[in-house]
């Protein structure tokens, strides 16, 4: 199977052994928590810079609408200035979008810093106020006067006029595989779009030295060059001129990768008025402004042979992107239409998305960024098929796997290592047979399977040895709640045979880090972890020699064993030889002074996979759904830290189970955002967690020294699909798409009870 080895660890992830040595493997309690709890963190809002203004927006009441005017308050206490595209003019530019092979972007689509003669979704930044205070600011935004021209609205995917992204991939001969196959099964499936709210909003400050030229910005964002790079492009800046800082961030879920428009502005401002500008959003902004995510439906086709192969599928997939696009819009489009081949052995398929302009909120990733959609579309129709094939739903499945590696799908994406039939083995083994429907509950059970993209192109890492023999390290991978600075810290203590206290990592300063891709799509392990280990091979190649200077000794005669180098029966700690590195008048003539490597890690993506089983029960008076049951079985290749992987994976749930549950960001034929508050929008609760089973299996992928793929996602993308299709198991086969509404399902069984 092209797998180096496979090992299943089911259930307890939680065990935490205080005497345990810390390495790969080892679950270990967060590090960078106990700050946190205490209250130390030090996030945007936090920091308070000397003379700084604040900055409030004036955003459009309107989803379309040409400005007629905007028109200053007559007094304005503390305003020091408004500023609108007009005053910005050219000396920003609307947001590059990220390209792809395969990807047809039109040109002028960017995200305007703001809004130039024209206003496309409810909440568009149109203007910006500066003043002493934010509540002086916010005063003074809420008094300007905004003519407009209401224009009609483009509010659906499928008959929208214009499209900012088309994707076209196909393999095989798909429409004679469709023509000669014994069965072909069709259904259409839609996910609303949801709103990732972070615990903390976006926010920034912007501060401009002139006599440097140098410009400096905290952002609550993902990681600190790409921001960087997004604001010199819209701000026609050199990156070196640009420093970016992230400090702790509250939560993001793919919501802070593209830097906001209105962050850009706030650079202008501050440039232009010589001091610190700040803006924080409030949550009714974060609401209508941050790009939200899913927002796509799909048409699906199978095509079975009379043995029930899988011999091709055929899937349109509409994606409502919104008025403009980000950096990082395509994303999730491109990464759903490129997996809808899954984990099954197909040989041919064809997929079209269009990407179709709406007069509503820009999208982007959201937690599993298109992964979850491929999922959902992909599994349901499985079931689907399994039903009209008259076949077991696992069945089905097991029948048409990918069963060795590499395997090569026909819409190019080449699956690096994986065990799909113990991921469906371990699921059911955690599986508990379906209770009995009654008078008071229609019940159903499921699964579904998954495969994920992770990793690809490179990472960057920096590592000193210090004096005192303590380890820096400077990682491109930027942590927002996935526990880095103790997952890093286990690679380098097991690498180098130190103690966890003696490493320190830096994150999030691009004049202080490496420049890197950042922290997105799983892919830190894969990437910044084998950054950090080939930096590290490359300490102990520099302290050879050291060491061999310290032995007295040949430089073939010292070995490496983890934590020292051993000369006979003599050895060479680490501290030894980082003291020596630091004294220049020891050290042979053009030896470098110190222990410092830097390095980046190039690899192609690895792929995760995992399957997911879901027990539901529905109440047949009030359509009440209660999840009974969720097992979650992950392939994320071998984990650092099983600890932090199943906090990783309990966390995907949750975020999923919000998607099925309760959350939908609704817009009505005006483009108005209906649910534009917690009032309006919920999140799931401690209540509705089900009772979840967790169980791993790793296939290490041979792309990395760790072995690493991806699973801070699995979760949601799992979960998802699993509990959809136990939904439509208690419906009698009729599927509904999410969220599971009291009302929509209660009308469903009526629906079922007259069939």
């Amino acid at each position: 199977m092209g797998v180096a080895r496979v090992r299943e660890a089911v259930e307890d992830h939680h065990h935490v052994d205080p005497d345990a040595k810390p390495g790969v493997g080892v679950a270990m309690r967060r590090r960078e928590d106990a700050r946190i709890l205490r209250g130390q963190g030090r996030y945007v809002d936090d920091i308070e810079r000397p003379g700084q203004l604040h900055a409030a927006f004036v955003r459009s009441s309107y989803a379309r609408a040409r400005i007629v005017s905007i028109a200053a308050p007559e007094e304005a206490d503390g305003v020091v200035a408004i500023l609108t595209a007009e005053d910005l003019g050219a000396r920003v530019r609307p947001s590059n979008v990220g390209r792809a092979p395969g990807v047809t972007i039109p040109d002028g689509v960017g995200h305007p810093v703001l809004a130039p003669g024209e206003v496309r979704y409810v909440g568009q930044p149109l203007a910006l106020v500066v003043a002493a205070t934010r509540a002086l600011a916010e005063d003074a935004a809420e008094r300007v006067a905004v003519e407009y021209e209401p224009l009609d609205p483009v509010v659906d995917a499928r008959t929208a006029p214009e499209m900012l992204l088309r994707i076209s991939k196909s393999g095989g001969d798909v429409d004679g595989v469709f023509a000669a196959a014994e069965h072909v099964v069709e259904g259409s499936y839609k996910l609303p779009r949801t709103i990732a709210a972070p615990m903390e909003t976006r926010g920034g400050i912007a501060e401009y030295d002139a006599g440097d030229d140098q410009l400096t910005v905290w952002v609550s964002a993902q990681d600190p060059h790409r921001p960087r790079g997004q604001l010199s492009h819209i701000l026609g800046r050199p990156d070196d001129t640009i420093r970016v800082i992230v400090p702790d961030v509250g939560g993001a879920f793919g919501s802070k990768g593209a830097v906001p428009a209105e962050v850009a502005a706030i650079c202008v401002a501050a440039m232009q008025l010589g001091r610190p500008v700040k803006w924080v959003e409030d949550r009714l902004e974060n609401f209508q402004a941050a790009y939200q995510g899913r927002g796509m439906e799909a048409d699906v086709a199978l095509a079975f042979d009379a043995d029930a192969r899988l011999l091709a599928i055929r899937t349109s997939i509409f994606a409502d992107v919104g008025a403009y696009l980000y950096t990082n819009s395509p994303t999730p489009g491109q990464t759903a239409a490129l997996l809808m081949c899954g984990v099954y052995d197909v040989s041919t398929a064809s997929v079209e998305l269009y990407g179709a302009r709406t007069d509503k909120t820009p999208t982007g990733p959201l937690r599993g960024a298109g992964r979850p959609e491929a999922a959902y579309f992909l599994e349901a129709a499985m079931d689907a098929a399994a039903l009209r094939l008259g076949i077991d739903r696992v069945e089905l499945r097991r029948r048409n796997l990918v069963s060795s590696f590499p395997h090569k799908t026909p819409l190019g994406f080449t699956y690096d290592s994986g065990d799909y039939d113990r991921l469906l083995d371990v699921a059911l083994d955690l599986l508990d047979d379906a209770p009995a429907g009654d008078d008071r509950y229609v019940v159903g059970q499921a699964v579904a399977m998954y495969v994920e993209r992770a990793g690809g192109q490179w990472e960057s890492a920096d590592v000193s040895v210090e004096p005192s023999g303590r380890v820096v390290v400077r990682s491109g991978s930027s942590p927002h709640g996935q526990g880095h600075e103790t997952t890093f810290a286990q690679i380098v203590a097991e690498r180098l045979g130190i103690a966890m206290d003696d490493v320190v990592l830096r994150f999030g300063d691009s004049a202080v880090v490496p420049r890197g891709v950042g922290t997105f799509a799983s892919r830190s392990a894969a990437m910044g972890g084998s950054a950090i280990v080939k930096a590290l091979e490359r300490i102990v190649a520099q302290a050879r020699p050291l060491a061999a200077l310290l032995s007295d000794a040949d430089l073939d005669d010292v070995v490496w064993e983890t934590g020292r180098f051993v000369v006979g029966d003599r050895t060479v700690t680490l501290r030894e030889v980082a003291r020596l590195a630091y004294t220049p008048t020891r050290l042979p003539p053009g030896t470098d002074v110190g222990l410092h490597a830097s390095a980046r890690f190039h690899s192609p993506q690895v792929f995760g996979s995992g399957a997911y089983g879901a027990t539901v029960r529905i109440d047949r008076e009030t359509g009440i759904l209660e999840i009974v049951q969720l097992v979650g079985v992950d392939d994320g290749g071998v984990v650092i830290n099983p600890l932090l992987a199943h906090g990783q994976v309990i966390g995907g749930i949750a975020h999923a189970i919000g998607g099925l549950l309760v959350e939908e960001a609704v817009h009505d034929e005006a483009g108005q955002l209906r649910t534009a508050s917690f009032a309006d929008y919920s999140l799931p609760t401690a209540a509705e967690m089900p009772r979840v089973s967790i169980g791993v299996v790793e296939t290490p992928s041979p792309h990395n020294p760790l072995g690493a793929k991806g699973l801070g996602e699995g979760g949601t993308i799992g979960t998802l699909p699993a509990v959809a299709n136990a939904v439509a198991d208690a419906l009698g086969g009729r599927h509904v798409d999410p969220p599971y509404t009291a009302d929509k399902l209660w009308l469903a069984l009526q629906e079922m009870a007259q069939r």
